[in-house]
């Protein structure tokens, strides 16, 4: 039996060797598995994602980096993602530092008017971003 030819196809892959990696492909997929199976956002989703790689950052700093305002990201994301126990506050102006390199790192900032809180993913946050991963590398069913 003759295959048919390329004209006549709805698809051809393009042949392995020219294509390194198409990891996104299915990006939109696992983004709405991950939003409609979990209680995250969209947006919540991708700040999560964004923030995987940060050890702590702080609400300015990662409203710079996203090119958002700092009030709405917030008030939008960061704030329901405490709720949701997918971000906590690792370094609060209320926490006892026991570290003397950290409590040296932030004493400029120790003042009670000027003090920016530092957020950092849970354990939650970093196996919810991982499962993320692995669904969108095959590894893992997507289920809609």
């Amino acid at each position: 039996m003759m295959s048919k030819p390329s004209k006549a196809r709805e698809f051809a892959y393009m042949p392995t060797d020219k294509i390194k990696a198409n990891y996104l492909k299915y990006y939109k997929l696992c983004l709405r598995d991950m939003t409609t199976n979990y209680d995250v956002s969209p947006s919540e989703m991708e700040f999560l994602l964004f923030a995987y790689d940060y050890e702590f950052f702080t609400a300015e700093a990662i409203s710079e980096h996203m090119l958002q305002s700092e009030l709405k990201l917030k008030q939008r994301i960061i704030y329901p993602l405490l709720g949701k126990d997918y971000l906590y506050k690792k370094y609060d102006k209320l926490t006892k530092t026991v570290n003397d390199e950290v409590s040296e790192y932030f004493r400029s900032e120790m003042t009670r008017f000027n003090y920016k809180v530092r957020y950092a993913l849970t354990q939650k946050g970093r196996l919810f971003v991982t499962k993320f991963y692995r669904k969108l590398d095959g590894s893992e069913a997507i289920i809609l």
